[in-house]
This record gives C-alpha cells, sequence and structure tokens, in this order.
C-alpha cells in the first residue's frame, strides 16, 4: 500500500521549503507565538524589553540634520546584490552540457565525487553576507527613525532591543539550514547511486535548484525587520 501523503505544511516560504527538502513530519500547528517568545527571552533581556516598552518616548534629535534619500531604493539596491551574488554562485552554476566526441575524450580522467563541503562554505559565505548587509540597513534605518519624532524614536529603541534578544536565537535556527541541505544533498545522491560521481547529473542540478531557492527564502526572511522599519518610515 502506498505511504499517505505528508500534509500541506502552512507558513512561509522558507519553512515550507526546507519542510519539502527533510523526511521529518512537522507539526501542523506549534505554540502561540506569545509563549514562542516566551521561550526565547531570558530575564535579563525580558527586563531590557520591559524597559523599552514602558519607556516614554524620547525627544527626537533637534538640529540633527535629516539626509534627503530615497530609502527604499537604498535597501532595493542592497537585496538586488545580495540577490545577484545569490544567483550567480558558482557552485549553483548549471554546468552546459560538453560537446561529444572531443580528442580529449580517451584521456579524460573519471569526474571525482561530488561533496557537499564547496556548497556548505557558499551558503556560510551568503548567510554572513545577508547578516552584515541587513544589519547595516537595519541600524540605519533605526536612526533615520528616531530624527522624526518622539514616537519614532521609541520605534527605533525597541526594534534594537528586540534585535538583541532575538538575534541569538535566530542565529542558531538559520545556522542549522546547511546541515538540512547536506542531508538533502545525501539522500539524492545516494537515490543517484553510480551517477552521484557527475557534476552535471540531474540530481545535483536538483540540489543546486532547491539551495538557491533556500537561499532566495532566507534573504527574504532575513529583510522582514528592514522591511516592517521602511513601511514605517512612510507612514511618518
Amino acid at each position: 500500500m502506498d505511504s499517505p501523503p505528508r500534509p500541506a505544511l502552512h507558513g512561509p516560504t522558507f519553512i515550507r521549503l526546507l519542510a519539502r527538502l527533510t523526511d521529518d513530519t512537522l507539526p501542523q500547528s506549534g505554540p502561540a507565538p506569545a509563549e514562542r517568545l516566551s521561550q526565547w527571552l531570558d530575564w535579563t533581556r525580558a527586563v531590557a524589553l520591559s524597559k523599552a516598552l514602558d519607556a516614554k518616548p524620547a525627544d527626537a534629535e533637534h538640529g540633527a540634520q535629516v539626509l534627503d534619500r530615497d530609502d527604499a531604493a537604498v535597501c532595493a539596491q542592497a537585496r538586488a546584490t545580495l540577490l545577484a551574488a545569490i544567483s550567480g554562485a558558482p557552485e549553483l552554476a548549471i554546468p552546459q552540457p560538453q560537446a561529444v566526441g572531443s580528442s580529449d575524450d580517451a584521456e579524460a580522467l573519471p569526474p571525482a565525487p561530488v561533496e557537499f563541503a564547496p556548497f556548505r562554505q557558499r551558503h556560510l559565505a551568503l548567510q554572513r553576507s545577508m547578516l552584515i548587509a541587513t544589519g547595516r540597513l537595519r541600524g540605519d534605518l533605526r536612526e533615520r527613525l528616531a530624527q522624526r519624532s518622539p514616537e519614532m524614536a521609541r520605534l527605533a529603541e525597541l526594534d534594537a532591543v528586540m534585535e538583541g534578544a532575538l538575534s541569538p536565537r535566530g542565529h542558531a535556527l538559520l545556522g542549522a539550514v546547511p546541515a538540512l541541505l547536506e542531508a538533502h544533498f545525501e539522500r539524492l545522491r545516494t537515490g543517484a547511486g553510480a551517477s552521484a560521481a557527475d557534476p552535471s547529473a540531474d540530481w545535483l542540478d536538483g540540489f543546486r535548484r532547491d539551495m538557491q531557492s533556500v537561499l532566495i527564502a532566507e534573504l527574504d526572511v532575513r529583510f522582514q525587520p528592514v522591511e516592517g522599519l521602511l513601511a514605517a518610515l512612510r507612514t511618518h
């Protein structure tokens, strides 16, 4: 008898992609956001968050010169640069088929086994680039908010506290993605059998597409706080 199909997982694209690449059965529901947040915050960060929520709005910096620029365009350019780095990663490029019958075919050596290590290094490098770029944008946008009004300055302070409180947990969770991709890589390679050493094999091309999709979805997740700050700037 055929096994029943896995139930569809509802949620962000990033989560649904990872669920599709794993063999684990993921729960369809979890703790409420408030309960999950309480599990992520230790008491010191909870105290800092409470103080930021209870504090009176600070005065905006009077006399500070606000740079006239298109914040949305700056963020869009940063995202486009990261997206180009993902799309242009050499490890994720689909090899072009080589002509058959060349004079070097007889002397060609058998292809070396394909390993995950280069993919892991590329993934980690791209994650670092995303972390640096989004962190810089987030801090810059907070400074822009703080110059608008006391209410916006309070929002900027709250975002800074939330970033400090949630970043360690977020880094740990996102840091586990390469291991999930490696498990997916090994399953595909095992299923491919004899073609596992072929750098142009269909299974490897499929893995490259999967990894690229996961990286793009992770980029969207990392830009969510930036987009929230941009929305605040547009409404003021």
